[in-house]
């Protein structure tokens, strides 16, 4: 046992006189090493005394590796706008992208006649949209028509075109008569008329006023069928309600382009095989004067896609054949079994949809939707067709067929309440929140999100004023287009300016919000950006471009939408893009080239935000003068 314990006692003391040797070396080896990288650091780069911006190098071995630290940190921004570098030298304009020939001054791709010949002319599939292929999309800018001139200011616009921006005079002999439009010196004149109302769209509206309330607010958007040269959207302008025209591009040469001329909302459009690029329940209001759509055909298929844009308890209004053919027969050209047999189908239809007929008076009838379907669903025993549409998206709109089925309503707990949720009258409709998103329809959008959206553009629009004169100028600028609108937030900033506003929801975006974008008293439409827009060339004044590249940068050639807007823009329009710097660094490099004036500056919240702006504003050009004698395509 004593044994033992002395063997013991033997080991511990030598593990600690080891234990002491291996510290003693440790302390002595990191000592040595403390000094050597003292040594080294002290025959680095120092700061010069006189700037702190150059530096001055001692000479050091090549096999050390040196760090540098400076005495004073830099907390500037080194990515400003003013910092960024300026777009690359750039070859010739006219080898990038050249005019196109001036024949072209009217190119509408997605409408092209020439293109639309190859397609069924049943039920006038043929005008539909039927866009190029991308080997045929054309790498030209459009000219404008010589002698091409800044429309006039709104609400001068309203009456007054110049011949040379829309030298088409054949409505002038076509439609005399019916007061649409005259020509006189230098330009066209609108005294407000059309086929159903030569007295004046204004006196038109007034008699349409008697019979339902267009001045209370609950009455802000609407829709016109084969809108004409639009002058009734035209005169509701200053009734605040803002309607959206459509027309084909047909033999009425130019209609639409007049309307986008005079500074009124409208699109090239058929009703034919497709549905209108509108979400569900948008307008509270259409209308169709003489607007020649077969109503009572194929099953009442376009009254069911009225229906379906339709807003609970809104209304259809119907002039011309065959209303008070009693009195018109004769001059109409038709028979009066004819026109008698048409109005009953009409009127069939109207009730199979459960609507209801307010009132006839003299060339006026107007009927209303149902607030619900309570009743509806109720008497489909009734009326078999047609039946209400299973499993449908009914908001899907971009090249999705016409259906002969009935668009339900969502559903309601009393038979009180409006389906859908009930709107603010206007303009109190525009900060309201929209049923689409306090009912929670709008996935990952909630009150707060539309809230706090309202008031950032109305900061980044200020801001946007700020650096575009042009756009603070009231008056100067009147169309307007925003390609990817969200929540409609921007043009709700300019509600105030004399200004319209087109918001686009890209099929391609992650939520569709052109539904709540309607329920503020805004309008818009469907695009795909991969295509050409359904309107003329030198539409818009201005165009709003946010996050748009980002959206489509792996789904087409950043070029050819901006060959698109450059298309759809007028001469000294402007452009506000916003983005990431590295896309809005590639986008001014291809502006540059397409005869812009650019500048970028810092995102609203300052230069170490990644997102940058981008003005752009398109220099004046047009054809050659020589090239008037061309034909245009039409």
């Amino acid at each position: 046992m004593g044994e033992s314990n002395t063997r013991l006692s033997r080991f511990s003391i030598r593990a600690k006189r080891t234990n002491l040797y291996l510290l003693t070396i440790v302390v002595v080896l990191c000592s040595i090493f403390y000094i050597i990288g003292f040594y080294q650091n002290s025959t680095g780069t120092i700061v010069s005394g006189n700037n702190p911006g150059e530096f001055s190098r001692q000479s050091c071995p090549t096999t050390r590796i040196n760090t540098t630290r400076e005495t004073h940190l830099d907390f500037f921004p080194h990515h400003r706008a003013e910092d960024l570098p300026p777009s690359p030298v750039a070859m010739a304009r006219e080898r990038h992208f050249p005019p196109c020939d001036s024949e072209l001054s009217e190119y509408t791709p997605c409408e092209d006649v020439r293109r639309s010949l190859k397609f069924d002319r049943e039920r006038l599939v043929y005008r539909e949209r039927h866009c190029p292929e991308r080997s045929e999309v054309l790498k030209c800018r459009i000219p404008a028509p010589y002698g091409y001139r800044t429309p006039f200011k709104w609400p001068e616009s309203r009456d007054s075109v110049w011949f040379a921006n829309v030298p088409h005079k054949e409505l002038t002999v076509e439609k005399k008569k019916q007061n649409w439009v005259r020509f006189h010196g230098d330009r066209f004149s609108f005294p407000g008329g059309g086929t159903m109302f030569p007295n004046g769209a204004d006196a038109y509206i007034d008699e349409i006023g008697k019979l339902i309330d267009l001045g209370n607010g609950s009455i802000r958007t609407a829709i016109d069928t084969g809108c004409g040269v639009a002058s009734w959207g035209a005169y509701l302008l200053s009734r605040d309600i803002l309607a959206v025209s459509f027309a084909p591009r047909d033999t009425h040469e130019g209609q639409v382009q007049f309307a986008l001329e005079r500074g009124v909302p409208a699109l090239i459009g058929i009703m034919a095989s497709i549905r209108l690029p509108y979400p569900s329940r948008a307008f509270d209001m259409a209308h169709c004067s003489r607007c020649l759509i077969p109503w009572g055909k194929y099953d009442g298929l376009y009254l069911i896609e009225v229906d379906r844009i339709l807003r609970p308890g809104g209304y259809w209004i119907l002039s011309g054949p065959p209303i008070n053919w009693e009195k018109h027969w004769k001059g109409w050209d038709r028979t009066a079994e004819d026109l008698k047999a048409e109005q009953s189908g009409i009127e069939a239809v109207a009730r199979s949809l459960c609507w209801k007929k307010l009132k006839q008076k003299n060339d006026l009838a107007i009927w209303q939707k149902p607030t619900n379907h309570v009743h509806c669903k109720l008497n489909r025993k009734v009326f078999k067709k047609p039946p209400f549409c299973q499993d449908q998206n009914p908001d899907k709109a971009w090249y999705t067929k016409l259906e002969d089925c009935l668009t339900p309503l969502p559903a309601v707990r009393d038979i009180k309440e409006v389906a859908g949720g009930r709107l603010a009258n206007w303009p109190e409709r525009l900060t309201s929140v929209p049923p689409r998103i306090s009912s929670g329809s709008l996935t990952r959008i909630t009150d707060e999100i539309f809230r706090e959206d309202t008031v950032l553009w109305k900061e980044r629009v200020a801001y946007y004023k700020s650096f575009d004169y042009q756009l603070a100028e009231p008056g100067r600028y009147r169309n307007l287009l925003d390609m990817n609108a969200y929540l409609g937030g921007f043009a709700a900033a300019l509600v105030h300016d004399p200004v319209w506003v087109m918001n686009i929801v890209p099929v391609q975006a992650e939520i569709d919000t052109l539904g709540a974008i309607y329920e503020r008293g805004l309008i818009g439409t469907y695009q795909n950006w991969s295509e050409a827009m359904s309107t003329y060339p030198r539409t818009y004044d201005f165009i709003h471009a946010d996050s748009v590249f980002s959206l489509y940068k792996h789904r087409c050639e950043m070029e050819d939408i901006l060959l698109e807007m450059d298309r759809i823009l007028r001469p000294e329009g402007s452009v506000i893009v916003r983005d990431d710097v590295d896309m809005v660094l590639k986008i001014r490099s291809l502006m540059d080239n397409m005869q812009y004036t650019t500048r970028i500056v810092d995102h609203e919240k300052g230069p170490h935000q990644r997102g940058k702006i981008l003005f752009a504003v398109k220099q004046y050009w047009t054809a050659p003068e020589d090239s008037q004698g061309t034909k245009n395509i039409s």
